[in-house]
């Protein structure tokens, strides 16, 4: 058996993946948000010095919803190229890159390890790169779908940076009044 996939048998293929794949990422993507206190409702992160680019605080969920749903119609798309050469290739990017995005905001926030998240951050974007330049040679509106998520990947990563600048202390400092927060 072949044959060609049709048109609507692709779409279903597609719209099957997405199915699944775009809940997952938000899901995913939700937990490692929430498993720790992050954002201003994190007293450590109120307390550190920030560059005055800082977008405010319900920037970042929107963002990465957004960013997230895109992502994950990118991964569904691919997923979805059967027979497609670079196909199992794109997918271990793509989770690679994830698994790293998602440990990022336990790091960061909860371990208070400013300078490893950094250096994560920039995994996550050079393995994105690469994700990004597979997709490409998969199906160029896949490719397309992840260029936003990789100009926030930047700005973050040069907001992580600032970050580590202005707060060379950053593990050690505890707010104001106390904290039931685990520093260190």
């Amino acid at each position: 058996m072949g044959s060609i996939a049709s048109k609507g048998q692709l779409r279903m293929s597609f719209v099957r993946w997405a199915a699944f794949v775009v809940p997952l990422v938000l899901l995913l993507g939700f937990l490692s948000g929430r498993s720790v206190p992050a954002g201003n409702e994190n007293a450590w992160y109120v307390a550190l010095a920030k560059p005055a680019f800082t977008p405010p605080g319900w920037v970042f969920p929107v963002a990465w919803t957004v960013l997230y749903i895109l992502i994950g119609f990118a991964l569904a798309s691919i997923l979805a190229a059967r027979g497609a050469r670079l196909r199992v290739l794109g997918a271990a990017l793509f989770a690679g890159q994830f698994a790293l995005n998602l440990a990022w905001t336990p790091l960061f926030f909860g371990a208070h390890k400013v300078g490893t998240a950094l250096v994560v951050i920039v995994a996550i974007l050079a393995l994105s790169v690469a994700t990004t330049y597979v997709f490409s040679r998969i199906r160029v509106s896949a490719a397309a779908m992840m260029v936003p998520y990789l100009a926030w990947l930047a700005f973050a990563g040069v907001l992580n940076w600032q970050i580590v600048q202005l707060n060379p202390n950053a593990e050690t400092i505890v707010p104001a009044g106390g904290t039931s927060q685990m520093i260190g």
